[in-house]
């Protein structure tokens, strides 16, 4: 709270930035050590975390007072005007350190305390098991095994501790190699189909010019394309682009160099396309210059493919003129179609799409392991290894599968969370877009292939609003190691049982796991597959009414049809009240009805049991009906005239009729003479 001068402010009004008439709302803005809080005349609240703020701007001063425009990281953007230019000064500068925290104590995950006890904070953590899921991937097996070389973090810091390698390399190849790589990331095991006993691998860049080599890294490279018996060549995939060749790359001899390599190699090379030649003198110039790029004469059995993602440098201007677009007033359809294109966001999307696309081919059609790289291979690596994994296993496909997808190819491989996303206030340089790429590749599948996953676009949503809320420890910190010293799973939560306990909300109702269980996605990646994700920059902009999609109608109708299912239910509960009420006036009833029954035939009993005399008994169906006398002495007649009792006696005052359950319909029906 040192950073609170300002608790609460009147009289604030809250601008619709799409409205072209100012409209607004009046209310009362609170700030609290955790969010900002706005509610308007209405009692709705706007809720705000200080992690998710990403830019706070104060503008001049107006006629109606001081405008404080706040942007936020979940593309969420809120506009205030303040009465008074001293509070919008105090709350300016409150967020302007509350939104970005020096150390990693100080984020919300550290305060949050959702009320459960250690243990069940621990089986949070633990519900992400990655030996369990290389067990199911079939790994250790003959061909690859776990290596404890960094078990202490000594050959690579940003690797988890854990890593599958093949068998046949020993410790000391991996430590060449690793001193061969970028960061010490040396290649390791990301994915092993079982089927086809091919992998992908992951790695960064060799630190090489064109003279330099590594006979380690050589023999690790072998040694993963021998731990794949059905096809002995493997490909090396580097993700970057293109560069343009410059003066300080490479000297003339270098370029007369690259160019017979280039005559030689590729322009007869028919397994290359030619698409890929200008990419490898661009590869080969980089190597001039001691940057990454194998040399092929030095790697046997290996094929060469090169993708060309952007950096994150590109990737973070390419996602800020997207934005200027979405956030300008009044676009006519061919203005905002053309700034999109402009901002080339959706080819960068299609870029890394179209190489986990040829990862997935590469292992499925041609049986072949690859190894990916793009600089430290943490980015791009982590974008086209998930995705292409994300093609071949519907396992990921599902909800706790897609959490341990997160898990393996992005959180344990160190990609670094806190500086892409900006969690703590650090170089605003090393901030990019790469993991919102890969949730947008993910919803662009869901949309091609709705009935191939099990969760739905809310799901994704939820994920990208966590990254960026420091709410929970998964995101926080850049590697496990950085996450193992704060101790995080001691001290915060985990994401993942808190989305679980809400998955009803993530289904997707079209989803059909028997149809996808041993499919391979095959996506179709022509520019009019990819559209704008409205729902992921416009989801707070209420005023906006697009056509809704067909997915969208689909979930609508399913809510409906659950609401439905819970009236039916409530329905049937009250009619089973109902009936267990007349049930038991009916049980009530019958039961009486039985008391009176084993009372007349108890007085029955009784009767037939006085003296030698036996009474006449008159059975009416099921009726039963006791003739009893009225006194003794009219029964003495059958001993003193030892005559019997005629149907005609019954009639006479001696003689009075108990019924039980009927009635005597005449004096001689049904009646039997006494006997002695």
């Amino acid at each position: 709270m040192e950073h609170i001068r300002t608790t609460k402010v009147e009289q604030v009004k809250l601008l619709d930035r799409f409205s072209t008439s100012n409209k607004s709302l009046t209310g009362t803005l609170y700030l609290t050590a955790t969010h900002l809080l706005f509610i308007d005349s209405h009692q709705k609240e706007t809720w705000i975390l200080h992690h998710h703020i990403a830019l706070v701007e104060k503008l001049a001063l107006t006629t109606s007072g001081c405008p404080l425009v706040i942007q936020c990281k979940n593309f969420r953007t809120v506009h205030f005007i303040v009465p008074r230019e001293r509070d919008c000064h105090d709350i300016y500068n409150s967020l302007l350190q509350l939104s970005k925290q020096a150390k990693y104590e100080d984020l919300y995950a550290f305060s949050y305390n959702p009320k459960q006890n250690d243990s069940e904070r621990l089986r949070g953590w633990q519900l992400v098991d990655l030996a369990e899921e290389y067990k199911r991937m079939g790994v250790p097996n003959s061909n690859w095994q776990l290596s404890d070389a960094n078990r202490d973090y000594k050959i690579c810091e940003t690797y988890p501790r854990e890593l599958y390698v093949p068998r046949i390399a020993s410790k000391p190849i991996i430590v060449g190699s690793s001193k061969f790589r970028s960061k010490g990331r040396f290649p390791v095991l990301s994915y092993y189909h079982q089927n086809k006993e091919a992998a992908i691998c992951r790695c960064s860049q060799p630190l090489s010019g064109f003279s330099a080599r590594c006979l380690e890294d050589e023999h690790l490279l072998q040694a993963i394309s021998k731990a794949n018996p059905a096809n002995r060549y493997m490909y090396v995939m580097d993700t970057r682009p293109r560069h343009r060749m410059q003066s300080w790359w490479a000297t003339q001899k270098d370029i007369g160099r690259i160019i017979v390599r280039i005559s030689s190699k590729i322009w007869n090379d028919e397994k290359i396309r030619e698409s890929d030649g200008k990419k490898r003198l661009n590869a080969m110039a980089n190597r001039a210059a001691g940057k990454g790029y194998e040399n092929e004469d030095n790697y046997s059995n290996i094929r060469f493919q090169f993708v060309g993602i952007e950096n994150i440098h590109v990737m973070r201007s390419s996602l800020q003129k997207l934005l200027e677009v979405n956030g300008t007033k009044g676009l006519s359809v061919s203005d905002f179609y053309s700034g999109l294109e402009n901002a080339g966001w959706l080819r960068h999307i299609k870029a890394v799409m179209d190489a986990a696309i040829f990862l997935a081919k590469a292992i499925m059609v041609e049986n072949a392991s690859v190894l990916v790289h793009c600089s430290d291979g943490w980015d791009r690596t982590s974008q086209v290894c998930s995705l292409g994994s994300l093609l071949l296993d519907p396992y990921y496909r599902t909800i706790r599968g897609f959490m341990v997808l997160i898990e393996k190819d992005w959180i344990s491989f160190g990609h670094k969370y806190s500086e892409r996303c900006g969690h703590l206030d650090g170089d605003p340089k090393e901030v990019s877009p790469v993991f919102t790429q890969f949730l947008e590749c993910v919803w662009h599948l869901t949309e091609q292939f709705p009935q191939a996953f099990e969760f739905n676009e809310a799901f994704l949503l939820q994920i990208h609003e966590h990254i960026h809320s420091c709410q929970f420890g998964n995101f926080i910190g850049n590697c496990q190691k950085e996450r193992e010293e704060l101790k995080l799973k001691e001290k915060t939560y985990s994401l993942w049982p808190f989305l679980l306990d809400d998955q009803e909300k993530y289904f997707n109702p079209l989803y059909s796991s028997t149809s996808q269980k041993l499919a391979v996605l095959e996506p179709n990646t022509v520019s009019f597959n990819f559209k704008f994700w409205r729902n992921m920059y416009h989801q707070f902009d209420r005023t906006l009414h697009p056509r809704q999609s067909v997915f969208n109608i689909i979930m609508n109708m399913n809510e409906q049809n659950k609401q439905l299912q819970k009236d039916v239910k409530d329905l049937e509960s009250k009619v089973s009240f109902r009936l267990l009420d007349n049930f038991q006036l009916a049980f009530q009833v019958g039961r009486n009805a039985c008391s009176h029954l084993q009372y007349y035939t108890e007085q029955l009993q009784t009767v037939n049991d006085i003296g030698p005399f036996s009474l006449p008994r008159v059975a009416l169906g099921t009726k039963i009906c006791i003739v009893s006398l009225e006194n003794q002495n009219r029964c003495g007649s059958h001993s003193h005239g030892g005559r019997h009792v005629h149907p005609q006696d019954l009639s006479s005052p001696g003689w009075r009729t108990r019924e039980a359950g009927g009635v005597i319909r005449s004096k001689s029906e049904g009646l039997r003479k006494g006997e002695r």
